[in-house]
């Protein structure tokens, strides 16, 4: 599983993507653009049901991406020393998250498995499922959200190595184009010892259950 050319950048990798937050639009021209939306679609947005869609939409949108609003490693930033020497494997899996495609706006649902080698610095579970949500509720595609949840831990903890498994179903496959239900894609990152040494690599496919 060492095929993934993803490795860590030394900048803060929470930036970027929230450049264009200065050219926000306002939450009214936001609800505008559903409405325009609606009426392309051929919809009467009268009508009593619609009447109200352009606002819950838009309120239904602050909560997919608010993930623009974190900082993943501001989440990781508070972290413990005192692990009476552990440096075993920390692994946090099946950690469901829901993000969405940034080429169709539709749903990508999956898990994520992470996992890290201490290296005198641990963090609480929490943050590791809370970074994967930061990046996830954002507009994504699953190659980019598996490079960035391993980049962030690298680059905070800078432990001795990170591994990191994504498996999804894309509804931008499902629901339309193709329609081949019941696909799941799967992609890893994988960071220093990880990467380097083969018989750890297969301990973290074994723990989280994937055949090696």
């Amino acid at each position: 599983m060492t095929r993934n050319p993803f490795t860590p950048v030394a900048a803060n990798v929470a930036a970027q993507p929230t450049r264009a937050a200065e050219h926000r639009p306002s939450r009214s021209e936001a609800e505008e653009a559903v409405r325009v939306l609606l009426r392309w679609a051929g919809e009467d947005i009268g009508r009593e049901g619609l009447r109200d869609t352009p606002k819950r939409v838009v309120k239904s949108y602050e909560e997919f991406f608010r993930g623009y609003a974190q900082d993943p490693v501001e989440l990781l930033s508070r972290t413990f020393e005192e692990v009476e020497g552990y440096d075993e494997m920390v692994l946090l899996r099946d950690i469901d998250f829901e993000s969405h495609c940034e080429h169709h706006m539709v749903p990508i649902i999956g898990k994520a498995h992470v996992a890290y080698l201490p290296d005198r610095r641990v963090v609480g579970i929490s943050k590791l499922a809370r970074v994967v949500d930061a990046y996830a509720k954002r507009l994504q595609i699953q190659e980019r959200l598996t490079a960035q949840i391993a980049s962030a831990i690298d680059q905070v903890l800078k432990p001795r190595g990170v591994a990191i498994m994504v498996s999804s179903q894309h509804h931008c496959m499902t629901t339309r184009g193709v329609h081949k239900h019941g696909t799941q894609m799967v992609t890893s990152c994988m960071i220093g010892a990880f990467r380097d040494e083969p018989q750890l690599r297969r301990e973290f496919q074994m723990m989280i259950g994937m055949p090696v």
